[in-house]
């Protein structure tokens, strides 16, 4: 099924099979979330068994997220975003767009069951097993030229709105951060050198794949949602630059206070709190575009998801430019604090995206309107409110953890004080499963039942 507009195509069957495979993932990581959690309280539901230990459930549950969640409603946003931004139907919809979800599918199922069989690479953020990274790689040049063709013919023509500079930048260079920090750090540079730029690929990877591709879709469905153009055109290239320039300098931050040079370590803080004058004129963009269209929140949810997720990303630079500071290092190093600022980003900020994006999309593919405002609503302040909540948790443990670390303290000390905001954790994790339940519950329904069909949706 296919809607046109003046030139272009869009496949609702793929939005529609990108949209449910980001479902299906985002349940098994919030699960596998929630078990990791409960070792820390005893409660481990899987002892002793080495396929289901621990630290290869974490795995699952962060691999899982970027590539599984993240990457299949990124994808689910570009089919939807890209031709209407253009006029044109990305390169090829029925061959190489059914050929790349399978492969994602493929090649995020075959990461989860290597993980979990004790194949992961001992990278940060690249434990991905050797034999799928060729795969995945392969599979991000398709989606390169999936959908930068339809932006260059575009582009031929007149000058680029910002959603597609977004796009073009986040497809160009994770093919590139990829390969460096999957390959370089394994094979060819080992020890400091190789832990410098596997802290780079850290970053990198949400900053050179993540961010850019979230933002382009933002400044996508925020105006369409609002149904007026974005605040400054000017002042979304800025903060694009801003990204461009600065971000990839800033991986060396997450190794303060190693045997990594020092001027490297300055660079890193430097950039990273350079950076932040570039975020905040894209969330001023945001919040200018929002000025006087306040109704449009109480309104609309998938709008709430996603202005919930940009002043989360504001937060969570703030906490960013005081987490780099090398005295701040100090006490909060290897702390709970870092986990919770990774889940405000990943889940707080981008999941929130998805999640607007979703709840946009669904009924327009589905064709119905939405089953229940209601559990609609439910959903929406069970996850947000569980989320901040661990959010604050965490960032409290991560404070009572480095300053009983810091006063030299036994250890075991740090765990006893713990141990309260842990079982907070879980609760909050508890909260934000049981939202999900309900919202996935609710778009079930809206596809399954007889209900009132939804409006045609308009080109925007």
């Amino acid at each position: 099924m296919v809607t046109r507009g003046k030139k272009g195509v869009v496949s609702f069957s793929l939005v529609y099979a990108h949209l449910v495979s980001a479902l299906v993932f985002l349940g098994i990581v919030l699960l596998a979330g929630l078990l990791y959690s409960l070792q820390f309280l005893g409660k481990y539901p899987f002892p002793g068994v080495e396929f289901l230990s621990p630290g290869r459930v974490r795995m699952l549950h962060t691999n899982g997220a970027v590539y599984g969640f993240i990457t299949n409603g990124y994808v689910a946003g570009l089919y939807w975003a890209v031709p209407r931004l253009t006029g044109y139907k990305v390169l090829n919809e029925k061959y190489l767009g059914w050929f790349m979800f399978w492969a994602l599918q493929a090649a995020v199922l075959a990461t989860a069951v290597g993980l979990l069989g004790g194949y992961a690479q001992a990278i940060e953020w690249g434990e991905t097993p050797i034999f799928v990274d060729p795969f995945v790689l392969v599979y991000l040049l398709l989606a390169l030229f999936q959908f930068t063709v339809p932006i260059y013919q575009y582009g031929k023509e007149r000058p680029l709105y910002a959603s597609s500079w977004y796009i073009i930048s986040g497809l160009i260079w994770i093919p590139m951060v990829y390969i460096m920090g999957n390959y370089i750090p394994q094979f060819f540079i080992p020890g400091v050198a190789g832990a410098a730029i596997t802290g780079t690929w850290i970053h990198d990877a949400v900053g050179l794949y993540v961010t850019p591709l979230g933002w382009g879709l933002m400044y996508f469905f925020v105006p369409v949602i609002l149904k007026k153009p974005i605040w400054s055109h000017g002042l979304s290239l800025l903060g694009f630059w801003g990204l461009a320039f600065f971000y990839p300098m800033q991986g060396v931050h997450h190794y303060l206070w190693s045997p990594i040079p020092m001027y490297a370590q300055y660079a890193a803080v430097f950039s990273t709190l350079v950076l932040e004058l570039a975020v905040v004129t894209v969330i001023i963009n945001f919040f200018m575009t929002m000025r006087g269209n306040g109704d449009a929140l109480k309104k609309s949810v998938p709008l709430r998801w996603m202005m919930i997720g940009i002043v989360n990303y504001g937060i969570t630079c703030l906490q960013c430019s005081i987490q780099v500071l090398l005295t701040t290092q100090k006490a909060i190093h290897f702390t709970d604090w870092v986990v919770g600022h990774a889940h405000l980003i990943m889940f707080g900020t981008f999941g929130f995206w998805i999640l607007g994006i979703l709840s946009y999309l669904w009924p327009k593919v589905t064709g119905r309107r939405l089953y229940s405002s209601s559990l609609d609503e439910w959903a929406f302040w069970l996850i947000m409110i569980g989320m901040e909540t661990m959010w604050v948790d965490l960032l409290a443990g991560g404070l009572v953890q480095g300053f009983t670390w810091w006063g030299l303290n036994p250890w075991m000390d740090s765990v006893r004080f713990s141990a309260p905001l842990w079982f907070v954790r879980t609760v909050t994790g508890i909260m934000i499963f049981v939202g999900f339940i309900l919202y996935l519950y609710n778009f079930y329904m809206t596809a399954k039942k007889e209900n009132i069909p939804s409006a045609q949706p308009q080109e925007a």
